[in-house]
């Protein structure tokens, strides 16, 4: 990096192009050539400007962090996983230990790996509890922060240097978004999850906050978000349709499995949603659907097809039946009903509220 930086700081913007193209045809792979030559291309154009030493080490221990996650997942791309958010000071004696410990091993033997951040407390429940089954995102902090030892092998573990990238992998890696009573970090890392679900810049995934039985924790949190968010009129009631929250385990791991039953994945195509499924839906379901959400259908209405053209770079799901629509995209938390009601092959959906057990 330091190099490209060097050199292009006596390049011409067409003898740059030429150099990073070449570079990109020595690699061994070019499946993503476009995408590396913007990448490469982006480095040479702030190496070519005024960037100080701070913003490389920003840059750099950026890419570090990343390329780390990367090649831990990598391998397991394909299988769904969990990521499991709570305080690193509870302790182990503590119910809501146990009950992360008993989440993380029944989610498992639904078929589901979990990560965690690799820390004390509801981290190493979940690094118990889900055995090898389990990934560790580490934090490099002054303090509280160690590896605990239910994960301590080099192919499961990352420490990250920056919150932000450690923040994005517990998201872009996770298929599900699990969280117990915790401090400031928890809320930090679920108001950012929410945030993006909320805006659609991730993708629909259960939210579901577990607490000890008879326990509190979520309720008060949640009579907050009514009546301080709701009440001003600085959220809407379908944003509460984005999380449950529950104090069994069993129905914890019974409202993941129900969200992946029938709904498989979803991505835009252009101002298309393509909603991939795991099973085809009947024209009564279907009907159903389009009468029942066509309030989020900008144009057209909800229609069921086979793989996109454009889909050709996920060969692995090729063969799932889709439902396209053209989404008003402003309501998120309609999308969590609709994919409910997807979900709900007899037509008896309802909405997800919170409180709903």
């Amino acid at each position: 990096m330091i190099i490209m930086a060097k050199i292009c700081s006596s390049l011409d913007v067409k003898t740059l192009a030429d150099n990073l193209q070449g570079l990109i045809d020595r690699l061994d792979s070019t499946d993503h050539g476009d995408l590396i030559y913007a990448a490469l291309e982006a480095i040479a154009q702030i190496g070519n400007g005024g960037a100080e030493r701070l913003d490389w080490k920003i840059l750099a221990g950026s890419l570090q962090d990343m390329q780390k996650a990367i090649a831990m997942f990598y391998p397991h791309r394909y299988q769904r996983k969990v990521s499991i958010f709570g305080s690193a000071r509870t302790a182990p004696d503590a119910p809501e230990y146990q009950s992360t410990f008993d989440f993380a091993e029944k989610i498992t033997k639904q078929g589901f790996m979990v990560i965690t951040g690799a820390g004390g407390g509801i981290m190493a429940a979940g690094n118990e509890g889900a055995g090898d089954h389990s990934f560790g995102l580490n934090i490099n902090l002054p303090f509280e922060q160690t590896s605990n030892v239910f994960v301590t092998e080099a192919s499961r573990l990352v420490s990250f240097r920056y919150f932000f990238t450690r923040k994005l992998y517990f998201i872009k890696e996770s298929d599900v978004i699990a969280l117990f009573p915790g401090g400031f970090g928890t809320q930090d890392e679920f108001f950012e999850c929410l945030t993006l679900c909320q805006t659609g810049r991730t993708t629909p995934r259960p939210i579901v906050l577990i607490d000890k039985k008879g326990g509190d924790y979520w309720q008060n949190w949640d009579h907050f978000v009514q009546h301080n968010l709701m009440a001003r009129g600085l959220i809407v009631e379908e944003d509460r349709s984005l999380y449950k929250i529950t104090d069994d385990v069993n129905e914890a791991c019974e409202f993941i499995r129900s969200f992946y039953s029938v709904y498989h994945s979803c991505r835009w195509v252009d101002d298309l949603l393509v909603i991939r499924l795991n099973m085809a839906i009947d024209d009564a379901h279907m009907a159903r659907l389009n009468d029942n959400f066509g309030d989020v259908v900008t144009k057209g209405k909800i229609e069921p097809s086979q793989a996109l053209p454009i889909e050709i770079n996920e060969p692995h799901i090729a063969e799932l039946p889709r439902l396209i629509m053209h989404f008003n995209s402003r309501e998120m938390g309609r999308m969590y009903e609709l994919i409910a009601a997807i979900n709900d092959t007899c037509g008896n959906a309802i909405a997800c509220h919170p409180e709903q057990k």
